[in-house]
């Protein structure tokens, strides 16, 4: 802020670090940064158009459903709807918030096998799954079952992550690309009817954001932690007062894949 003394400046970046650090990162509800960090929402509207299809399925899962924030936003849930989780916090909150509706949440390490039968469900979603397991995925769907899914896409927020750790190789930058995703499911036998990249504007308006969003999303920079990062974000934190938000971009993709009908 122009005109702030040395000595303000310090207080307040002690006073945004503690209360972010604070705050409690369970679930995947990102409202405690209303007001100091916005990301421009990708045009396909994932929620909207994961619900219009849970509207029409007869047995869903919802693979790393986090707190069960999103699917819960669902207006109507399958007759059968499980979800997996493998964070024990996470799991506790998705149980509380979603055994209501009628959804089951299943502990899952989130590595295979899926803890399902065959051909258990036509629907499988996952909103930023970690890892997508593309042949559990497919072993799990009926035939004509269809997996729809947003992801984090390539390089994404990439400017914070290379503040803090500084420039990626180039294979950390390549990772998670869409035509990379598109080959893996063709390779489980799916058909890909849907793909979409986006790269969208996020900006940061305090330091105590940023603290929130590393400590919320940990593969950002593995390991942070406050302590370990003090100087880089004393220096970020002078950085948004004198001259305005840090500005990122994230950027999503959406693939919709469908399991062939058996002959």
């Amino acid at each position: 802020m122009p005109g702030t003394s040395e000595e303000e400046e310090r207080t307040r970046f002690e006073a945004l670090v503690a209360e972010a650090a604070a705050v409690s990162v369970d679930g995947w509800d990102f409202s405690w940064l209303d007001g100091r960090a916005t990301e421009q929402r990708p045009s396909w509207g994932y929620a909207h158009a994961m619900a219009e299809r849970l509207g029409r399925a007869r047995a869903a899962l919802d693979i790393q459903t986090g707190g069960g924030e999103v699917l819960a936003s669902a207006p109507k849930l399958p007759p059968l709807t499980v979800t997996t989780e493998s964070w024990p916090p996470n799991i506790a909150r998705a149980t509380a918030l979603l055994h209501p509706l009628g959804a089951v949440v299943v502990a899952d390490a989130d590595e295979p096998p899926l803890p399902f039968g065959d051909a258990a469900f036509d629907l499988v979603v996952s909103r930023h799954p970690v890892t997508t397991w593309w042949a559990e995925i497919a072993r799990v769907l009926m035939p004509g079952g269809t997996y729809f899914s947003q992801q984090v896409g390539p390089a994404s927020v990439f400017e914070l992550v290379e503040y803090f750790l500084g420039p990626q190789p180039p294979e950390a930058r390549g990772a998670r690309d869409p035509q990379r995703a598109r080959a893996d499911a063709e390779a489980a036998g799916l058909e890909v009817v849907d793909l979409r990249l986006e790269t969208l504007r996020t900006e940061f308006f305090d330091i105590g954001a940023v603290v929130y969003f590393l400590r919320k999303v940990i593969w950002m920079v593995p390991g942070f932690t406050v302590e370990q990062y003090r100087p880089q974000l004393a220096a970020l934190h002078h950085l948004i007062e004198t001259e305005g938000p840090f500005v990122a971009h994230t950027t999503r993709f959406l693939i919709e894949a469908r399991k062939p009908q058996q002959p």
